[in-house]
C-alpha cells in the first residue's frame, strides 16, 4: 500500500513539475547586444533634437531603439577610477566582472581571464558573432573574446580571435595584424588556419559565405586607422555596421536551432565624439540606429525567442546640450557634409595638387560648402574673424612656393571650424575624452523588462546570461 501511494505521489509531483515547466517562459534563444561606444544620455536627445529641428518643431523626434519599452540608467565606473575607458567598461559589459583601465578581460591583477557571455555562448553550442564599425582587435569587440594585460596588445588579441571558434567576425580590419619584428604568420593566416573564411566587402560576403563555416568580414580598403568609413563620409559600397550585422544575422541562420548571441558595436560614436565633430557625432547615431533597424526586422519575425538590448560603455565628450542660451539650434549640423578627418585630408591635397599653399579665399570656398558657413550657417564677425585667424596662423599670410614633402598642418582650422558650427547648433563639448556619466539601456523582446531603473554596467550581462540558459 505504501509503495503505491509512494508512486502516486511521485507520479503527481511529476505531472505538477511537466506543467509547470510547461508554463514557464522560455528564456531568448536569439540575443543582439548592441553598444554604442561613447554613447551618454545627451548623445542620444541630441539625435532626437536634431531630427525635430530639421522638421522644424520643438521637441524630440525618436530615434528607432529609443521606441523600445523598456529603459535604464547604467552606471560605469571601473575597478581603479569613476572614469573607465573601454577595455574596462568593455570587460564589465562582456563578464560581469569590473577590471583597471586598459586591462582587456582579465581581473585587476592582469593574470586571471574573465568568462564571457560570448564564450559561455560558444560553449553551450550557440552561434557567435562579434561585429563593429573600428577594428575587430579594439577593446569593446576584444573584450568579447580576448585576454590581455593591456588593450594594446592589438596583435595578440587578434591571435585570440582565431582561438576564439566563435562563427562569425566582422569589422574593419586587424589593427596590428603583423608582430613589429614580422616573427610569426600574422592574424590573417591565422584565421585561415583556423578555418575562417576572409572576405573584403559585403558583396564579397555573399560570394563566399554558403561554402564557409566560420566567416572574418573586412571592408575592402579600410582607412589607415584600420575603421571602417564615418557615416558622414562613406562612399557607395563602402561597409557599414548595418551590412555587417546584416550579414552576421545571415550567417547565424545557417543552423538556426542552436540560436546565436550577438554583438555588435557602434564604435566611430566615440570617435566624433573624441573629436568633438558634431556633424560626424549625429550622423554615427543613425548609422546606428539603421544597424539595430536591421536586427528590429528580425526580431519582428521572431518576437518570443528574441532579445534585443543596447546600451553603451561610457559618455564621451561630456556633451552639453546648450551653449547657455536656453535653446538649441542643432538643425545647422545639416550643412556639415564631412568628418574633420575628411576634411583635413582634403585640404591636404588640395594644397599638394596645385603645389602652392591655399589661399584665404580657397579655404573660405571649402567652408563655405562643407560647413554651410555665411550662406547657409549664420556667424558672427567674431566667429569670421576667429577663422580667418587661425587661417594665417596655419598657412602665414597667403601664397607662397611649396617645398618638396611639406605636410600641411590643417588640423588646427579644421578644429576651429568644427568649434564654430557647434557653437552656431547652441551645443558644447566640455571636453576631449571620457565621462563618468550615465549611459542608458533599451531593450525589447524575451526577458525585456529586467532591463529597467538604475542598474551597473556588470548586472547587464549577467541579466542576459541568465535569462538566455548561458
Amino acid at each position: 500500500m505504501k509503495t503505491v501511494m509512494k508512486k502516486r505521489v511521485i507520479l503527481i509531483l511529476a505531472t505538477l513539475l511537466m506543467v509547470l515547466s510547461a508554463g514557464a517562459k522560455k528564456g531568448p534563444k536569439y540575443v543582439f547586444y548592441f553598444i554604442g561606444d561613447g554613447m551618454g544620455t545627451n548623445q542620444v536627445m541630441g539625435a532626437q533634437y536634431y531630427l525635430a529641428d530639421v522638421e522644424g518643431f520643438y521637441g524630440i523626434k525618436k530615434l528607432g531603439f529609443t521606441e523600445f519599452p523598456y529603459t535604464g540608467l547604467v552606471v560605469t565606473y571601473s575597478a581603479n577610477s569613476d572614469v573607465t575607458d573601454s577595455s574596462a567598461a568593455g570587460t564589465a559589459l562582456a563578464s560581469g566582472q569590473k577590471t583597471d583601465n586598459n586591462v582587456l578581460g582579465l581581473l585587476p591583477d592582469r593574470k586571471t581571464p574573465v568568462e564571457t557571455i560570448a564564450e559561455m555562448a560558444h560553449k553551450k553550442g550557440v552561434r557567435v558573432a562579434i561585429g563593429t564599425s573600428v577594428c575587430i582587435d579594439h577593446a569593446t569587440p576584444g573584450s568579447f573574446y580576448g585576454h590581455r594585460p593591456h588593450r594594446n596588445n592589438y596583435h595578440e588579441i587578434g591571435t585570440q580571435l582565431s582561438e576564439s571558434g566563435f562563427d562569425f567576425f566582422g569589422g574593419a580590419d586587424f589593427h596590428s595584424p603583423y608582430t613589429s619584428d614580422n616573427s610569426d604568420e600574422g592574424n590573417y593566416v591565422q584565421a585561415e588556419k583556423a578555418g575562417y573564411t576572409i572576405a573584403r566587402g559585403y558583396d564579397d560576403y555573399k560570394a563566399k559565405a554558403a561554402g564557409s563555416d566560420k566567416m572574418l568580414l573586412l571592408e575592402k580598403n579600410p582607412n589607415s586607422d584600420h575603421y571602417l568609413s564615418y557615416a558622414i563620409d562613406r562612399k557607395e559600397g563602402e561597409l557599414s555596421l548595418a551590412d555587417i550585422t546584416e550579414a552576421a544575422i545571415d550567417f547565424m541562420m545557417k543552423d538556426p536551432k542552436k540560436g546565436f548571441f550577438m554583438m555588435m558595436e557602434g564604435g566611430r560614436i566615440d570617435q566624433a565624439c573624441h573629436s568633438n565633430d558634431p556633424g560626424a557625432y549625429v550622423q554615427e547615431m543613425f548609422d546606428f540606429d539603421k544597424a539595430i533597424k536591421v536586427a528590429y526586422d528580425f526580431y519582428l519575425k521572431h518576437k518570443k525567442e528574441t532579445l534585443i538590448v543596447i546600451t553603451a560603455d561610457h559618455e564621451t565628450g561630456a556633451l552639453a546640450l546648450t551653449a547657455g542660451d536656453y535653446r538649441t539650434n542643432m538643425k545647422v549640423l545639416q550643412y556639415q557634409d564631412m568628418s574633420k578627418d575628411a576634411f583635413t585630408a582634403m585640404l591636404e591635397k588640395k594644397g599638394r595638387e596645385i603645389g602652392d599653399i591655399l589661399t584665404w579665399e580657397e579655404v573660405e570656398a571649402e567652408l563655405k560648402q562643407h560647413f554651410g558657413f555665411w550662406d547657409k550657417v549664420r556667424l558672427s564677425q567674431r566667429q569670421t574673424d576667429r577663422l580667418r585667424n587661425t587661417y594665417v596662423e596655419t598657412f602665414g599670410m597667403g601664397p607662397g612656393e611649396l617645398k618638396e614633402g611639406e605636410y600641411f598642418q590643417v588640423s588646427k582650422l579644421t578644429d576651429a571650424a568644427a568649434n564654430v558650427l557647434t557653437e552656431a547648433a547652441q551645443i558644447n563639448f566640455g571636453v576631449g575624452c571620457h565621462s563618468g556619466s550615465y549611459v542608458p539601456v533599451f531593450a525589447i523582446g524575451a526577458g525585456a523588462e529586467q532591463f529597467t531603473g538604475q542598474m551597473d554596467n556588470t548586472e547587464i550581462p549577467m541579466k542576459i546570461k541568465k535569462l538566455a540558459g548561458y
